[in-house]
Formats: structure tokens, sequence, C-alpha cells
């Protein structure tokens, strides 16, 4: 198996068909990869789409695994174990492949024996509009990502997005896999398990390319697009920070460090919105600071 795609999902009933379709309808042959999908304790109807898809493509390879450990990183580590592919790559269960996904990571992995690892292009595919006040510096929060036409190597402090990566397998036998502290958990907003895997995959030196070919529409929900979830997602951030250096007096003092330099990006950035006539952007960018630091620091338990 050249391939395996890891599909982690819950509560999705209303995308994890489209994300299947995508991946059912590849240009590259399907005794060439694998669609391994987690169930994390879905209680809508995802698990029933799930079966009747299968049931529908027998073609098509598909794991299709129930884990019972609530957490996202619970549900990537099973599929990691159960990938049958030399490449492992995971796509949201609420993401759209391109026709050519498949193959074009297969080609490039083949092609560049340097590549450890790959990020794609992610597309967002707004169910409304993005909103005005949300200032450009903040759009990764939609977990989208666009570095540009050319493929070239992460730079420091960059690294894939977790709804479009892909990791040859022996890269989880050297570095381990995901921290189970960390990542989200049912509706929580905690993350910092992909930094975490990142930061050991660069202890190693491993090189970690952009793919802008193997691309995917990430939807988001109107939703997503309030000052709530923002809220929700930047103190999610904080804490998820905390958690990953928690352990170490030189990483936490660290994190407090860099997050004070972002301070100064952050009102400089403000500054420039405000020069703008743009103060409803300039106060959200100053909010989710605000709300990352609360977080970080662990005075609020608010998710």
């Amino acid at each position: 198996m050249k391939l395996s795609i890891i599909v982690c999902t819950y509560n999705r009933e209303d995308c994890i068909l489209d994300a299947l379709l995508s991946l059912k309808d590849q240009t590259m042959p399907v005794s060439d990869y694998e669609i391994v999908l987690i169930d994390n304790n879905s209680t809508d109807a995802t698990p029933v789409l799930c079966r009747n898809f299968i049931i529908a493509n027998p073609q098509l390879n598909i794991q299709y695994l129930h884990e019972p450990r609530q957490g996202l990183s619970y549900a990537r580590n099973t599929g990691i174990e159960r990938a049958k592919g030399s490449i492992i790559a995971f796509v949201d269960d609420d993401a759209i492949a391109a026709k050519h996904y498949c193959q074009t990571l297969v080609d490039f992995f083949a092609t560049t024996p340097q590549a450890m690892v790959v990020g794609g292009r992610i597309f967002p595919k707004f169910e409304t509009s993005q909103p005005a006040w949300m200032p450009q510096e903040l759009t990764p929060l939609y977990s989208t990502l666009d570095l540009g036409n050319e493929v070239c190597e992460f730079k420091r402090g960059k690294y894939p997005i977790g709804a479009n990566m892909a990791f040859r397998n022996y890269v989880f036998q050297e570095c381990g896999t995901f921290n189970t502290s960390l990542g989200r958990v049912g509706k929580n907003l905690l993350g910092g398990e992909e930094k975490d895997m990142f930061f050991r995959i660069k202890e190693k030196k491993m090189h970690v390319f952009y793919l802008p070919n193997a691309w995917v529409f990430h939807i988001i929900p109107t939703s997503r697009t309030t000052k709530e979830f923002i809220k929700r997602q930047a103190i999610g951030s904080g804490q998820s920070e905390r958690v990953r250096c928690t352990h170490s007096v030189f990483k936490l003092t660290s994190a407090f460090a860099f997050e004070i330099i972002k301070w100064g990006g952050s009102l400089l950035f403000a500054l420039k919105y405000m020069m703008l006539g743009k103060f409803k952007a300039a106060k959200t960018l100053l909010q989710f600071r605000y709300w990352t630091s609360k977080g970080l620091i662990g005075n609020s338990t608010n998710m």
C-alpha cells in the first residue's frame, strides 16, 4: 500500500460524506491507497453515513474503526497504528480533497527522498463569508494555508496544518505519535498536538515541505465565524501551550517570552489596521492576543 489517508471524525453528519466522496474520486488507482476512518464516539448520524458509504463502495480499501478514548490525538494515533501505507496522510472530516490529491503526494515523496513530511495548501470554503472584523493575520484559525504556488521548505516557526498533512511512516517510528494530553477533545478547542509533533520532527532535523498542488477545500461553518468561537479558540491555544511546556521550566519560560514578542507584533499590526480605518480588525487582533495570554497564564477555564 503506497498511501493511507486517515480521517478522524466526530459528529460530522453534515459534511463527512463530501470528504469521503472526494477521497473516492481520485486519479490514483484504488489499489494503491486506503482510507482509515476513525469514529471518535460520534452521537449523530455520522456512523450510519460512514457504514452506508462503505457498503456502497466495495471497490475502496477502507478500514472503519471506533476509538472509544475521546480526543483527536487518540483517534490519530489509532489511525497511525492501523495504517498500512508507507505514506500516512491526514485529511479533516470537513475537508474536500482535490482529485489528484493522492497521486500528487505519492509522486512528490517518490521524487524527493529528503522530504519526511508534507503540508498541502488549504483553501477556505465559507458557508457564508469571512467576517469583515477578521484580520488577515488570524485567518490560520480557520485552518487555512497558502504559501504560494511554489514548493518550498517550511521556515522556522511555521509548520503544516492538520487538515492536510502527510508523513512518511518512518517519522512516527523515530519521533513518536501525537501527545494525548494535547489536542481537541469533543467540543473543546484545545490544540497544540501538531505543534508538539513538529517540534520533535525539527529536533530530528527532518525536512518538512510545503506542497501547493496537494490541496483541499476546508469547510468553514457559520458557527466558526463568531467572536465567541475565536475567543474559545484563543484561550484553548494558550492553555495548550501551557500544557505542552509544563514539564520544562525552560520551555515554559520561552513560551512566556515568545508571547511578549507576539504582543509587540500584535500591537504593530493593530496600529496598521487603525491607520487604514479598520478599527474592528485592530480590536479583534488585540482581543485574540489577550485571550491567548489569559489561557497561557492559566487564569481561564472558559472553554
